[in-house]
């Protein structure tokens, strides 16, 4: 079958999110064309081009998200109606009372309360079925007037725009955060949603492009889904939607600084969004149940919900797990991006406390930082090590004799992600936020006991093979290791039962088997029909054969032509669109 990939600052681009992830996925179905729809968000990551391909990638069309050149579309009378009437309803439907109000992290959201710890969704706030059938109507009618008109790009940011969402925020009924909103607060605003509405005037959503796949399998939620809500309303093209990381808890997570006004009403927005990719998504795939929970409270109905973990390569820490030999057991490890949300802060003091009763033990903190606020992180924690530990200060960046090193994978000591696991007896995490741990998959891998804080998905993901304590306690952390130090039978079974959970659930191989077995599934119940006509554009008795009304084009194997304008199939390079819209041949990169 056809599968049209979407996906927003990720694959193929070399920098982008989740790239491992897809690139494994589309080699792994082999047996599948793909056809690859890439938001991009900056210059910078077009500029770096994309990964390698493999042959079952038939085409690639980008566009960006970063910018949008006015299109130059003027207008009639009529169509400025209709833009005016569908984007007043839209902001209409974000001002609604019945949605609840949000102020950033740990505060309530479109669909609840964040709690900044576990990153979960506690408390009411979910969207009404008339609420959201206005948000969606709306948002369909500004797709058909683009794809009638044409860009919505000039609409978008026209007085008409903010005039409308001003009205919308000072009609009755109104919440009491919009009716605040002052004029700075609704350009902020009009702004965000001109840019989250790009897709719209993509045109993507012909019978040459999205219209011509068996399934959209959008790699995120957010932007990247909103082309397969399109395919799917103009086209009735399935979608499938996978989220390793809700984008809407990454909304608000990021989006703390705004006056409570614009945060009020993005919220809004990205909630409905949310609440209509679920609803219209034929099967929605957490990562873990972590998201499930997201979801779930964003309106997915749990019969389209299959958890479908991440997949890892285990063939890189094949042989330290097979061995299982620990090369120094008074060692403790840290592996991960350096950056405030690890909270390394803790774990040396949490280090601090197992000195004073097991003088002997290390601790090796390998990573690198994650930009210039990890750096100054990493700074500030090597100054703290050098307090807790001043007879060993002078040391404290190198292996040796001191208590605490700070180091890089790629260097003559660890040459190696896997060299690193094996070099302690405990692999730590420590975290305040965390999504899916792939350090503590990695450890399992490496059959390693683990002390881990209860955050995200780590207690779903360790399973009982384990030992997990609150978040910011040093002194439970402590604790936790000092146990499985002093006790190696006990390690030696929990990192025997964390490699052989790792290997059942979280390899590349269960990832590509689960997805393969949901594209059947899906296809399998969403025939796709289409009436073949001839030059004078009357039906064509006979041109479909009889096994091309079995769910699924399975008749229809050719490389589909990639030029615009083109008809009928032939075979070409892949396409690549150029800003801001326009699709053209190119080549990778």
């Amino acid at each position: 079958m056809r599968i049209g990939l979407l996906t927003e600052g990720g694959y193929p681009y070399v920098s982008g999110d989740a790239r491992l992830w897809c690139d494994r996925l589309v080699r792994g179905l082999e047996q599948h064309e793909f056809d690859i729809y890439a938001l991009s968000r900056s210059e910078r990551q077009e500029d770096e081009g994309w990964v390698p391909l493999p042959p079952q990638v038939d085409r690639v069309i980008t566009a960006p998200l970063w910018t949008a050149e006015d299109d130059g579309v003027v207008y009639g009378r009529r169509a400025r109606r209709r833009f005016a009437e569908s984007y007043g309803e839209l902001a209409a439907a974000l001002c609604e009372a019945g949605v609840a109000e949000t102020s950033g992290p740990g505060s309530t959201g479109a669909t609840g309360l964040v709690d900044s710890a576990k990153g979960s969704v506690k408390g009411s706030g979910e969207v009404s079925g008339v609420e959201a059938d206005r948000f969606a109507s709306a948002l369909y009618g500004l797709a058909e007037l683009a794809r009638d008109e044409g860009g919505l790009v000039g609409a978008l940011r026209s007085e008409t725009a903010v005039r409308a969402l001003e009205r919308a925020c000072r009609a009755p009924g109104a919440r009491q955060t919009a009716r605040e909103a002052r004029v700075p607060d609704l350009l902020a605003v009009a702004a965000h949603l001109e840019r989250a509405l790009r897709p719209l005037s993509l045109d993507w959503y012909e019978d040459d492009g999205l219209g011509a796949v068996d399934l959209c399998h959008a790699a995120s939620g957010g932007p990247a889904a909103l082309p397969g809500l399109l395919a799917h309303h103009f086209c009735g093209v399935p979608l499938l939607v996978t989220e390793y990381g809700v984008r809407l808890r990454t909304h608000y997570l990021a989006d703390s600084d705004s006056p409570p006004a614009v945060r009020a009403l993005l919220a809004a927005f990205h909630g409905r969004l949310a609440t209509e990719t679920y609803r219209r998504a034929a099967v929605v795939t957490p990562g873990n149940t972590h998201a499930r929970r997201w979801q779930e409270r964003c309106g997915a109905d749990r019969e389209k919900i299959r958890t479908v973990y991440p997949g890892m390569e285990v063939g890189h820490f094949a042989e330290v797990g097979e061995s299982a030999e620990c090369v120094d057991p008074d060692t403790l490890v840290w592996v991960g991006r350096v950056e405030p949300a690890k909270d390394l802060i803790s774990l040396l003091h949490a280090f601090a406390e197992i000195r004073k009763e097991e003088p002997k033990t290390r601790l090796r903190i390998v990573g690198a930082p994650s930009g210039p606020e990890g750096a100054a992180y990493l700074g500030h924690c090597k100054a703290l090590a050098a307090q807790l530990f001043p007879d060993e200060a002078e040391g404290l960046h190198s292996v040796g004799d001191n208590p605490a090193s700070f180091e890089e994978i790629g260097g003559p000591e660890l040459p190696s992600a896997a060299d690193a696991y094996g070099a302690g007896a405990v692999t730590v995490l420590s975290s305040v936020v965390e999504g899916f741990p792939i350090s503590l998959v990695e450890a399992m891998f490496c059959a390693r006991a683990t002390v881990s804080t209860d955050v995200g998905a780590v207690v779903e993901v360790i399973g009982g093979t384990g030992l997990v304590v609150p978040p910011r306690n040093p002194k439970a952390l402590a604790e936790a290791c000092l146990t499985l130090l002093r006790d190696p039978e006990r390690r030696e079974r929990l990192g025997a039962a964390a490699r052989a959970r790792a290997l059942e659930l979280f390899t590349v191989e269960q990832n590509i088997t689960a997805f393969h077995g949901i594209y059947l599934e899906i296809v399998s119940r969403t025939p796709v029909r289409r009436v073949v006509l001839d030059g004078t554009g009357e039906p064509l008795p006979f041109a479909a054969p009889a096994e091309a009304h079995v769910p699924g084009r399975w008749t229809e194997r050719s490389t589909r032509v990639v030029a615009r304008g083109g008809s009928g199939w032939a075979a070409g390079p892949p396409v690549r669109a150029t800003p801001p819209f326009a699709a053209t041949e190119g080549a990778p990169g």
